[in-house]
């Protein structure tokens, strides 16, 4: 047993004006319309719910003054649920879900958020940190609204605004052989061993760096964490490449690390914002963006 709520706000016209022409009045739509509408619902609930008195209108049975009660606070209720929803969407107040790359969000997004928080103190910042496909995931699963990622890998739902361009750079201990130098070359790397960062689709993407030029690192050790990464080459481990280039040389556990520009002409990745190219973004989701177009950039200028 369906009904609408066009149904519904029809049938409470009719009620409370006592005519089919005058509820078409008040609705701004024709007579037939409002006519079938009630017709319908008749028919729906196996009831008759007005009493048709010639040339002086209609007046509502006993099921029909029931249904009245309960239809008008259907339609209020209704009323309420729009205005929520309009809400949802320009309220600027309450929680924002952001996803962001896992190994440059302790890079940004302290930042970004403290700039969000001093800019619009009513939305709470939840954050998600995953790896790239986790980000797309996370997006597409409704989990979060927009991502800070990379370009890496997107497809046509995803609508990506780049904001900074990340060069490629080799990191190396501070005491390497070619720390000297002030930008290496690929094949030069691979005359020694190699720290790989084991994430989703970046570990192919780093591989895919050196294999499209012919070259094939040595893999000594792999990891997913970005620190843990950093500290293997720091004891001498291996070198590693990356994209995400914190401003601290320094590593967890005291010693240190340098970055050295690859010199191969390696794409660099585009940090941006991500969101699902199908879904309106929210009031709270835009001032997000807004924070970040500007920290980030700020960050790199």
């Amino acid at each position: 047993m369906s009904f609408t709520l066009k149904q519904i706000r029809y049938f409470v016209a009719v009620a409370e004006t006592g005519s089919i022409t005058e509820a078409g009045r008040r609705l701004n739509i024709s007579q037939p319309s409002v006519s079938a509408a009630i017709a319908e619902l008749e028919d729906r609930f196996k009831v008759d719910l007005f009493i048709r008195h010639h040339a002086q209108g209609l007046s509502l049975t006993p099921a029909g003054a029931r249904l009245f009660k309960d239809a008008r606070s259907l339609l209020d209720h209704a009323e309420e649920l729009r205005q929520g929803a309009v809400g949802l969407g320009q309220a600027m107040e309450g929680e924002l879900h952001v996803g962001c790359f896992q190994t440059f969000a302790p890079i940004v997004m302290p930042r970004v958020i403290r700039a969000f928080a001093a800019a619009h103190p009513a939305i709470a910042i939840t954050l998600h940190e995953h790896h790239v496909q986790g980000v797309v995931d996370g997006l597409s699963a409704g989990h979060f609204e927009l991502a800070l990622t990379y370009d890496l890998n997107l497809t046509e739902d995803l609508a990506f605004e780049p904001l900074v361009a990340m060069p490629l750079h080799a990191v190396l201990a501070r005491n390497h052989r070619l720390a000297r130098e002030k930008e290496v070359s690929l094949e030069q790397l691979t005359q020694y061993p190699m720290v790989l960062l084991n994430l989703p689709q970046s570990r192919d993407y780093f591989l895919s760096v050196f294999s499209s030029r012919g070259l094939r690192p040595r893999v000594a050790q792999e990891t997913p964490s970005f620190e843990t990464l950093r500290g293997l080459v720091a004891s001498g481990d291996g070198f590693a490449v990356m994209h995400s280039r914190p401003a601290s040389q320094q590593t967890l556990d005291g010693r240190a690390v340098v970055y050295r520009p690859v010199k191969d002409k390696v794409r660099p990745q585009s940090l941006g914002l991500l969101r699902l190219a199908r879904i309106r973004p929210t009031r709270r989701s835009e001032a997000f963006a807004a924070v970040a177009r500007v920290e980030i950039r700020d960050a790199e200028a």
